[in-house]
């Protein structure tokens, strides 16, 4: 049997991938791009499913960065206390809405630079909003992704950067946006990180390291 080249295992995991996957909805619910960011800044560390049950209360508050910067950061704070680290966060979401006020004219700046100079908001942060609020070709890598790459000896996983060097390296930019969310939800369903058994993976039980079967 061929030895598929990096490229060619990628192409195949992209067929996969797109036939259990052809639509994926944004896991977060979100109205526009500023509610996506305080979504994705309270999904760290916690997950979608909480996220999406905290944030309707919050945004009934405040749903954009003026009203957001007016509510005391202990009232911020009592809201998103189920998504964890709640008191880093609260502080987070208010500086980076009174910064968005300040220097942005109250928007979400469609810019990986400026989006990662705000408070609370890292490189994943910011390729998710660019990503899934303005379309811009970009690979965010959690855990998830990580861990899948590794399994799928598409990178050498030592850390996430190197991760989203060796994913972009192998699939077409413009598959980026769509490929993160259908790897995501493969993810969740097939290949979880505890109790993953890679004979019943549609992915690993083909393109998986070896090492996984030991």
């Amino acid at each position: 049997m061929k030895r598929l080249s990096r490229k060619e295992k990628a192409a195949a995991i992209a067929e996969i991938l797109e036939a259990l996957y052809p639509v994926v909805p944004i896991p977060l619910q979100h109205q526009d791009s500023y509610t996506l960011l305080v979504a994705v800044l309270l999904s760290a560390q916690c997950t979608d499913e909480r996220v999406n049950q905290v944030t309707p209360y919050l945004f009934e508050k405040a749903d954009n960065p003026y009203d957001m910067a007016r509510l005391d950061v202990e009232e911020i704070r009592e809201i998103i206390r189920p998504c964890g680290l709640a008191p880093r966060k609260s502080q987070a979401i208010s500086s980076l809405s009174r910064i968005l006020i300040e220097k942005h004219d109250g928007k979400v700046p469609q810019d990986f630079m400026a989006l990662e100079e705000l408070p609370g908001v890292g490189h994943k942060t910011a390729s998710v909003v660019m990503s899934q609020a303005f379309g811009v070709p970009a690979f965010p890598v959690d855990t998830h992704i990580h861990r899948l790459a590794y399994r799928w000896a598409l990178s050498t996983g030592k850390n996430v950067e190197k991760t989203e060097a060796d994913l972009k390296s192998v699939f077409p930019r413009e598959s980026w946006n769509k490929l993160h969310l259908q790897i995501i939800y493969f993810g969740r369903q097939y290949c979880p990180a505890r109790g993953h058994d890679p004979l019943q993976c549609p992915i690993c039980s083909k393109y998986g390291r070896k090492t996984l079967f030991k």
